[in-house]
């Protein structure tokens, strides 16, 4: 897909998807440059939360579908490398925040919302602000969005307590969120990574080679696609549960669900829900590089290797000292920290999916045929919410 030309890539209606995904190793040095230079203004807006009042300032990751999941990549990783005395990180979707405020937000505790969005107009991302504005006694916004004309942007201009920062060129076209995704998770993180800016540029820097090795690779990972299969299913452990989810509906959104898919934690997949798998099941597992976590995901791709019950079972991971023998996706060079690792990880998600799509008929641009499902939510309706 990576090598067609423009013409070729526009008859098959995949040629937004095909750049998006392919740019964003680009993107995220792009990114790294947008987090530099405005760092002083973030580091000034935390401060002024922080005075909000006394103890750890709650740290709300949010959004819906992929910019949900944005956060779930990287909370887990926060959780120990940001700074845990000043901050309690949680990855709470739009969604839920808008439909069940009391069940979601404590309206004693002062609290930043960081809001993620790829255009910044879905009802529930402009609806979970005024909620919490309205439930919360002291709060403070952080907009991470690629839209500068969208709503939640321009909205917020001149709102001494929201500070947004942009990344437009992040603003995919393609109906799934790709480098929206990856840009949005690498900025929150730099943004609360209490490592040296040094040292988060070389973290940068080495996850945008592995991006370009994993676009040169593309023939290997069109090799798991051979042969008969009609379900696929991706695990991960910590910050790559949430990368699971993300890589999954990127199969689901791009297949229009003539695909099944399903996604869990490396080891929560044995209590039900690996019963997903038969001789038609790909199995994906992110392995993660800490020494310990790594164990459990290996044992899951062994185990379901050893039991012979899929058609194929796929380590995607970092060349280490510990490793599954078996099919896989290696990257080699300096280990990775999750949070970092998981953008490489998952544009091996979204290479599969793009080839998928293709694989079964569908345009991986435009692949609700119905015009159901939308590129930006529609038909949702906000109720009043009184506190």
């Amino acid at each position: 897909m990576f090598e067609m030309t423009t013409d070729q890539l526009n008859e098959m209606g995949a040629l937004n998807t095909t750049v998006e995904i392919k740019q964003q190793p680009e993107l995220w040095l792009d990114t790294l440059n947008i987090y530099k230079e405005n760092l002083e203004a973030i580091e000034a807006f935390l401060a002024d939360a922080r005075a909000m009042g006394e103890g750890r300032l709650s740290v709300v990751f949010t959004g819906a579908g992929t910019s949900d999941y944005v956060g779930d990549t990287c909370a887990p990783y926060l959780r120990h490398a940001g700074d845990t005395t000043l901050y309690d990180f949680k990855p709470i979707a739009t969604t839920d925040i808008v439909s069940a405020p009391r069940d979601f937000l404590n309206p004693d505790e002062p609290t930043v919302v960081v809001s993620f969005a790829r255009s910044g107009n879905s009802p529930e991302s402009l609806a979970a602000v005024q909620v919490a504005k309205t439930f919360v006694k002291n709060v403070k916004f952080i907009n991470i969005t690629c839209a500068p004309e969208g709503r939640l942007a321009v909205e917020s201009e001149g709102d001494a307590d929201q500070l947004t920062l942009l990344i437009p060129r992040a603003n995919d076209k393609g109906f799934a969120m790709t480098g929206s995704y990856s840009c949005m998770t690498l900025l929150s993180t730099l943004i609360f990574d209490t490592a040296s800016l040094e040292q988060k540029t070389a973290w940068v820097e080495a996850m945008a080679k592995l991006g370009e090795d994993v676009i040169a690779r593309e023939g290997e990972i069109a090799e798991f696609l051979s042969g008969d299969f009609n379900r696929v299913t991706y695990l991960g452990s910590g910050s790559f549960g949430g990368l699971a989810q993300e890589a999954q509906l990127k199969i689901l959104e791009l297949a229009h669900g003539l695909v099944a898919t399903s996604y869990d934690t490396s080891m929560g997949y044995r209590h039900g829900p690996k019963s997903f798998v038969d001789d038609k099941t790909l199995v994906f597992v992110f392995v993660n590089n800490d020494e310990y976590t790594r164990q459990y995901d290996l044992d899951i791709l062994n185990e379901i290797n050893g039991d012979q019950i899929a058609a194929k079972t796929i380590a995607i991971q970092q060349d280490g000292a510990t490793k599954f023998d078996g099919a896989s996706f290696t990257l080699a060079g300096e280990a990775l920290p999750e949070a970092y690792l998981a953008l490489p990880f998952v544009m091996v998600g979204q290479v599969v999916s793009l080839l998928n799509s293709v694989r079964v008929g569908n345009t991986p641009d435009t692949p609700s045929p119905s015009g159901t499902v939308n590129r930006v939510v529609k038909g949702v309706t906000i109720h009043p919410f009184e506190a």
